[in-house]
């Protein structure tokens, strides 16, 4: 299969260099050498998140396209390039952007301390799941009024009564 073969995702955001993001990538449990499994454990995935800062995003909106996300865990530095059209990565998620003036990152492995910070700039993610609230209408604010009056006078005329 070659490249241009390959099926583009479409859910991917606007990913830059700068970006902190999540990639949520699946995993399949491979099989232990020397011990049978059954079908049903031999198919278990499960979800692995890799949040980091984007470092490099190579090869535009081609098939081929990836990004490299650097992490520190332990003060340790790990780096992970990710295939952005792989039908492994089931989603990528902005937390949020930075500021930068670079196409690529690569200062940031060796910087220290303020150097390795990042201005950030405002970032609103695009929230497309929720549906639209409705704008109330001058007929629906006096219905819900009436409806509130009435339950107030409801709860007023059994005391009135005793």
């Amino acid at each position: 299969m070659t490249q241009k073969d390959r099926i583009l995702n479409d859910n991917i955001p606007n990913i830059r260099p700068g970006s902190t993001v999540k990639v949520y990538q699946i995993i399949k449990e491979a099989e232990k050498p020397g011990k049978k499994m059954a079908k049903e454990e031999a198919k278990k995935e499960k979800i692995q998140i890799f949040d980091g800062l984007v470092l490099a995003r190579k090869h535009g909106k081609e098939p081929g396209a990836t990004i490299t996300v650097r992490k520190v865990v332990d003060g340790i530095g790990v780096e992970r390039i990710f295939p952005l059209h792989s039908p492994t990565i089931k989603k990528i998620e902005i937390v949020k952007q930075g500021k930068v003036r670079r196409a690529k990152l690569y200062y940031l492995r060796s910087a220290k301390g303020k150097r390795a910070r990042l201005k950030s700039t405002e970032f609103v993610p695009k929230i497309s799941e929720k549906k639209p609230k409705e704008i109330p209408t001058k007929k629906k604010v006096e219905e819900k009024k009436a409806l509130e009056i009435k339950s107030v006078q409801e709860k007023r005329e059994p005391s009135e009564k005793d």
